[in-house]
């Protein structure tokens, strides 16, 4: 299938639509798997008009985060050629485009890819070759109830110390009114709890792996981390912190169950309290790395039967048209857009009007920081850009989880994460 590009570039409900062409052979069904968040939900909807279009119908296959990482993972290393089209981020999509698990992507003159912005472009892929298209993008931040840290009379500020972060929590903290000071992942999974995790540590000096990639989460650094996270979500958190991830905490902030809310920069599109402020990530003395970088992307498993309407389908649903389907859907707007991609989406005065988050969401990409330095000798801010990752980060998980259900103590879940991640590493080789 050809995706043509016409001078009104743009599926736009309501007015005169692009036009994409489909040969027979291709007029086909796509299965498609995606994460079970906000913007991937809306985009089921929106994309009823590029089957309308194109005649190309979509299977929808989604799934809880850890679930879609499991299925997607084992589906495309085995070549079980289950999906078409599956979410990835940038924790696998260099790593799976080098072991050639995906193919790489090429898109049209004006698919513009000079307008994504470079933290995604060079996150997604591997040696200057583009294997995953952001679908949104996110780094990490504050979002806080202003109207109640005032009336508690304490304030937020960028780049703020834990201390102060536990402080304003604590003063906001009203469990009898159903209001709980800080709201923080604790559902156990290398890019659920763990993705926030890392942050903390990083910004207390830590670091996932030393020069020689031995783990060390026995040291110092981690043992503080963990005990201030397990204190601050044990102490001023809703109860059963430890099923929570993305989902539950932003239906909790919703519902004005939140004080705080460190997390993903792409919540903020789904925020429906008043009085929300936000805030550049906190830190324990160490910023890099105190704020994580991630994409939900799409990417083409190797060999899809279908790579070619698949191909198709990505350009369109990681477009600048795909922005102002969005944008012009009668369901959504430009308060539903997905963001953190793209330049110019940053660049309409539609959007701005809406969105009084761009400015703290660009301000915490542009200074996330996942390249190796002597603290970090990896790629990856939350994560480890190296293909163990995955089975390291989901084995700490548990241990954290445990730790903060109390099920263990911080220095036991600690020590029983050093030695996985150790026995991990030495039977992959690294030493």
């Amino acid at each position: 299938m050809e995706f043509l590009r016409n001078t009104a570039l743009g599926l736009t409900l309501g007015v005169a639509s692009a036009s994409f062409a489909v040969s027979e052979s291709h007029a086909t069904e796509l299965t498609i798997a995606i994460v079970n968040n906000g913007h991937m939900i809306n985009m089921q909807k929106v994309a009823e008009a590029y089957t309308a279009d194109t005649g190309v119908s979509l299977n929808w296959v989604s799934l809880e985060e850890g679930v879609l990482r499991e299925q997607v993972t084992s589906d495309t290393a085995t070549g079980g050629g289950q999906y078409d089209v599956i979410n990835i981020g940038m924790q696998e999509a260099p790593i799976w485009g080098a072991a050639g698990w995906i193919e790489p992507l090429n898109f049209g003159a004006e698919y513009d890819v000079d307008d994504m912005l470079p933290a995604m472009r060079n996150g997604l892929s591997h040696d200057g070759t583009l294997y995953a298209a952001p679908f949104y993008g996110e780094s990490s931040m504050v979002m806080y109830r202003k109207d109640l840290a005032d009336a508690a009379g304490v304030t937020v500020g960028d780049n703020d110390s834990w201390d102060n972060i536990k402080t304003a929590a604590a003063a906001m903290h009203n469990p009898d009114a159903g209001v709980y000071g800080a709201c923080l992942r604790g559902k156990p999974g290398w890019g659920d709890n763990m993705a926030f995790v890392t942050t903390v540590v990083n910004s207390f000096g830590g670091a996932w792996f030393d020069k020689d990639m031995h783990p060390t989460l026995d040291s110092d650094e981690w043992k503080a981390a963990i005990n201030f996270y397990v204190d601050l979500l044990g102490t001023y958190g809703p109860p059963g912190s430890e099923g929570n991830s993305f989902n539950e905490i932003l239906a909790l902030y919703n519902e004005g169950k939140c004080g705080m809310w460190i997390d993903a920069t792409i919540a903020a599109s789904f925020l429906e309290v008043d009085g929300v402020a936000y805030a550049q990530s906190p830190n324990a003395g160490n910023p890099v790395g105190a704020n994580w970088l991630w994409a939900w992307a799409m990417a083409v498993p190797t060999g899809s039967p279908n790579s070619e309407a698949a191909h198709a389908f990505i350009e369109w649903a990681t477009s600048k048209a795909y922005i102002q389907a969005v944008a012009n859907h009668p369901d959504f707007g430009w308060g539903s857009v997905p963001t953190g991609t793209r330049a110019s989406t940053y660049a309409y005065p539609e959007f701005q009007a809406v969105a009084g988050f761009a400015a703290a969401e660009m301000a915490a990409i542009g200074s996330a920081a996942p390249e190796a330095t002597d603290l970090k000798p990896y790629v990856g801010v939350q994560f480890a850009s190296i293909p163990e990752f995955p089975e390291v980060g989901s084995a700490v998980a548990q241990e954290i989880a445990a730790a903060l259900s109390g099920a263990k103590s911080v220095d036991e879940a600690l020590a029983a994460s050093q030695a996985a991640a150790d026995a991990i590493m030495s039977e992959a080789g690294y030493y």
